[in-house]
């Protein structure tokens, strides 16, 4: 499969990185089970620019963004914002998986399982 080219903001690069060495504990946790091709051979990348976005994970190849839902994304301001990053991001074709804190901390087999479903399901409808 061809690459998708997703345009961002080269002025998130920095702020990306700074993101990905001060994660909160659920990113940590979900990331143990993502990186190094862990999970079923697809390559994700954590705190990803995309357009005027940070992806909290990425995979290309799956054309799926994770987002790890902290106690802000309870606030009207922060849900606003997060449900135009999803619009932005669904607009370029992309799938959008979120998921809050407390579900991946405590409940990660199940966050696992649901991410397992979405790959085993696209294989299954995606021709190669």
């Amino acid at each position: 499969m061809k690459r998708k080219i997703i345009p961002y903001n080269p002025k998130l690069k920095e702020l990306a990185r700074q993101l990905r060495n001060n994660s909160t504990k659920s990113e940590i946790r979900l990331w143990q089970y993502l990186k190094g091709k862990q999970m079923m051979g697809y390559d994700f990348h954590r705190q990803k620019p995309l357009l005027e976005y940070i992806a909290d994970f990425y995979c290309y190849e799956l054309e799926l963004v994770i987002e790890l839902d902290g106690y802000t994304h309870n606030f009207e301001e922060v849900l606003a914002s997060d449900e135009t990053k999803q619009k932005a991001l669904e607009n370029l074709g992309l799938t959008v998986m979120r998921f809050a804190d407390p579900e991946v901390l405590y409940d990660i087999n199940n966050v696992l399982r649901t991410i397992e479903n979405y790959i085993l399901d696209r294989e299954e409808h995606t021709p190669r």
